[in-house]
């Protein structure tokens, strides 16, 4: 019925617009004038790939000479390179490229290209798929894997190599150097001769990108593969067989980065099942990695049904092993103590690992925040968290300079976002979702960018003159600066934040309906002998008294977790920034709040406002037709319109479901619930197929 829907929509658009179906992402096509490449650098499949880039998309002057030059620079770090109008400089090849697609953007979303020096915030910059064996993907929303698939999976054929071409020059062009392309709920079998033969094939169609395999590996694999009685990290012959493995690894895959590790987790075995610590497993791996220059990405993702306030596990596990890492073992961490959540407080291991290499880990596949359905902008949740101050090394110890080396010396340096790939057309299911792979690879690479800078360069890069007439005329421009640009980057820039408000305002979390996959809402949500932790009740902890985790002194007290001032502001109700309010407290329903308005009402507010903000986005979008190519219009118009009633949705269950313990009205500004929670939860009760 939804494809129907959209075929008769499509068909009832203005004819004469260019239809284009995103899958040329960022990187649409561009009439490109004749340009001379001068390279001193030897000739490599990376040089002739950058050479290529530009030769198919410059835009500057026509018959112009542009150098590509490696030469020794101390200023230059990692991947870095200096630009100017007429060349690049870089020490290393990968250099030259970045170099390349960073002039080439300049020139086409129009800012000036003059010399400067650009470095990469971080060393590695890398896509964590969750792609299993069989083809599906976890908290997947764009279709089936784009690395493996269940029928004939380790047979390569052309199309999977232009698929993945495709996508590893996607990744260069903003900077991605590395992908792990396998779920972090790893399967042994990646490790098998037959599946490794697969991916050399992935790594040899990277290699001219400048985009490294890594793999995750599941902790057992020498018992489950190896016939060993014991993957005990201590064990010498576990080691060895690590050893082996690694060496067979990288016979096949000469620049394999190394291995991503989810362990005594969720479930995922771990070296704690045998008495050993984390870092007695990540150093382990780290040791047979070491010599051919891999590293080791052990998450920090931890937590046990036995702790009473999950979000102080992974600190509690990690600070004390604080310095015990090799230098070539990175701790992953997610931005938030929990998990992912639309909004939380960062990561307290965020510069409590003080003689350890941190990376931040972003989710860009939008579990928590509408799937593939919801317009969702994730830029600025990324920036807030980058740019919050931890305090650790007083005033300015951001989230970012404790992560890129600049707060504490770290051997390596990373970042990791979990992708929204898949097999779709459009790659990420969602027009808008491609905004969010591009701004996570330009916040790699530079941890100090502006959402507002990174939505205008996607918009122009992805709509400008997708529906201009033959003769793209001046007026035509600025008519889209002003109609489309302008309006729909704001729209972007409020999304996350509508998102927000129509479902955890004001410290709410984890509320989400685990029937349909964390799609929409599901507070009540509490099977019986399911493990608490995993129930919405859980984390709002709502009664007659009140809502809201306490997690101050005289509650779990994670509020420790946090360097002063932090401690203290986080602690005090009234000092507590509200957004963060009901992570930290359990308020009574009418605790007057900074706005004069009790809680209740201040949570009614909040929802309200979120169904009024998408109904904007809609209109906004509505008036933006002119500019936009007829298939992407009628897709996103669609999707907004589900987003729309997706926040009602929102809004109405939770304000009903929390009515039962406030037993107050509405206020009466606030638009009435359209149904009653029992259809509501009804309705929940039976899953519904993937949307997309």
């Amino acid at each position: 019925m939804k494809t129907l829907f959209l075929i008769v929509l499509l068909l009832s658009l203005p004819a004469g617009l260019r239809a284009e179906d995103g899958h040329q992402l960022w990187l649409r096509k561009q009439q490109a004038a004749p340009v001379k490449v001068v390279s001193s650098a030897k000739n490599s499949a990376i040089v002739a790939t950058a050479k290529q880039e530009l030769q198919q998309g410059w835009r500057g002057k026509a018959g112009a000479s542009v150098a590509l030059t490696i030469k020794k620079d101390k200023a230059i770090k990692f991947d870095g390179f200096h630009l100017s109008p007429n060349g690049v400089q870089a020490t290393t090849e990968a250099g030259l490229l970045y170099g390349v697609f960073e002039l080439l953007r300049r020139q086409q979303t129009g800012q000036a290209v003059s010399d400067a020096l650009s470095n990469p915030s971080y060393e590695y910059r890398l896509l964590n798929h969750w792609d299993n064996p069989d083809g599906s993907v976890e908290r997947g929303y764009a279709g089936q894997s784009i690395f493996w698939r269940k029928d004939n999976a380790l047979v390569t054929t052309a199309e999977d190599k232009i698929r993945w071409q495709e996508y590893a020059r996607a990744n260069a062009s903003v900077g991605i150097n590395g992908a792990v392309i396998n779920n972090v709920n790893a399967s042994q079998l990646i490790l098998t001769p037959e599946y490794l033969g697969r991916v050399k094939a992935i790594a040899n169609v990277f290699r001219p990108y400048g985009v490294k395999v890594y793999l995750a590996v599941k902790f057992t694999s020498p018992a489950l593969l190896g016939g060993l009685k014991t993957s005990d990290p201590l064990d010498p012959a576990v080691a060895t067989w690590w050893q082996s493995k690694t060496k067979e690894i990288y016979r096949l895959v000469p620049d394999f980065g190394g291995f991503l590790v989810k362990a005594s987790s969720e479930g995922q075995p771990g070296p704690q099942d045998y008495g050993r610590t984390h870092a007695d497993g990540a150093n382990m791996l780290a040791d047979a990695v070491k010599p051919y220059g891999g590293i080791v990405m052990w998450r920090a993702f931890v937590y046990s049904p036995n702790d009473k306030d999950r979000a102080k596990q992974a600190y509690n596990e990690f600070v004390p092993l604080d310095g015990k890492f090799r230098d070539n073992v990175i701790i992953q961490v997610k931005n938030g103590p929990v998990d992912f959540q639309p909004r939380e407080p960062f990561s307290p291991l965020f510069g409590a690992l003080k003689k350890t290499s941190v990376m931040p880990e972003f989710q860009i596949t939008q579990e928590y925040l509408g799937h593939a359905i919801d317009l969702v902008f994730l830029s600025t949740m990324w920036e807030e968290c980058l740019q919050s101050d931890t305090y650790q090394a007083g005033p300015g110890s951001t989230v970012a300079r404790c992560t890129d080396g600049r707060v504490y010396p770290q051997k390596h340096t990373a970042m990791a976002g979990v992708s929204n790939v898949g097999l779709d057309t459009n790659w990420t299911g969602h027009d808008f979702a491609q905004a969010n792979w591009y701004a996570f690879g330009r916040l790699a690479w530079n941890n100090t960018l502006k959402s507002a800078q990174i939505a205008d360069e996607w918009l122009k890069l992805t709509f400008s003159g997708a529906a201009a007439p033959q003769s793209a005329a001046p007026q035509y421009a600025a008519d889209w600066n002003t109609n489309f640009l302008g309006p729909v980057k704001q729209m972007m820039l409020d999304s996350r934040e509508a998102a927000v408000n129509y479902s955890v305002p004001l410290g709410l979390h984890h509320i989400m309906s685990a029937t349909r996959g964390h799609y929409g809402p599901g507070p009540w949500w509490a099977p019986p002998k399911m493990r608490a932790d995993w129930t919405p009740p859980y984390y709002h902890q709502a009664d007659s008294a009140g809502v809201g985790f306490n997690r101050t002194t005289t509650g779990s007290n994670a509020v420790s977790q946090y360097h002063q001032p932090l401690a203290s502001q986080f602690n005090n109700p009234q000092t507590c920034p509200d957004e963060y309010l009901l992570w930290f407290h359990h308020l009574p329903w009418n605790f007057k709040m900074k706005s004069g308005h009790t809680l209740w009402e201040e949570l009614g507010y909040h929802y309200d406002k979120g169904v009024q903000q998408v109904r904007q986005f809609q209109k906004v979008w509505d008036k933006a037709q002119p500019y936009v190519d007829a298939e992407r219009f009628a897709v996103v118009q669609y999707k907004l319109r589900s987003q729309s009633g997706n926040a009602v949705q929102w809004k109405d269950a939770c304000l009903l479901y929390f009515q039962q313990f406030s037993h107050m009205p509405l206020p009466a500004t606030i638009e009435p619930p359209a149904s009653n929670l029992d259809a509501i939860i009804a309705n929940d009760m039976h899953p519904r197929g993937q949307e997309n």
